[in-house]
């Protein structure tokens, strides 16, 4: 399975909660570029329904991806509370459209439990495992299985 979350010298990785609904789930911050407030995107004809469209953010084309659709949620009807984590793996750079950040926290590799074998494959596939912590259920997201391909945004 790739790394979504880097663990340092046994001190664990930091990362950022944030929620979708009622649930929250955390990316580690080597993946973050920034974090910024929602901005109207682009649209693009022929997208997959999870990528809402594209903004330019400093004269990058950055495609929004509704963080909410591609983990099998309702849509989002994104409003000025709404959050888009940019967040970048290898040379790939999205806008994760999320309800808010939540928290920012220090978790060890220890603290990552499976996901469980009951959950869809789905969530498998875009989630390394849960943290519980602080009564809460944390899914650690995996940003290398999350994010549209390139040739999926630049063929739309």
């Amino acid at each position: 399975m790739s790394e979504g979350v880097k663990v340092g010298t046994g001190k664990g990785s930091e990362l950022i909660a944030f929620n979708i609904g009622s649930q929250e789930f955390c990316v580690g911050t080597t993946s973050v570029r920034e974090i910024r407030g929602w901005t109207p995107a682009t649209a693009l004809p022929h997208a997959p329904t999870f990528v809402l469209g594209v903004v330019n953010l400093r004269g990058v084309v950055l495609p929004i991806v509704d963080l909410a659709v591609r983990l099998g949620f309702p849509p989002t009807q994104p409003t000025a509370r709404h959050a888009i984590i940019v967040v970048e793996y290898g040379r790939q750079v999205a806008g994760l459209l999320v309800d808010g950040v939540s928290d920012i926290f220090t978790a060890g590799e220890d603290q990552i439990q499976p996901t469980p074998d009951v959950a869809a494959e789905t969530a498998k596939l875009f989630l390394r495992g849960v943290i519980a912590m602080d009564g809460r259920l944390i899914g650690v997201i995996d940003i290398a299985n999350l994010l549209p391909s390139p040739e999926l945004v630049a063929a739309a």
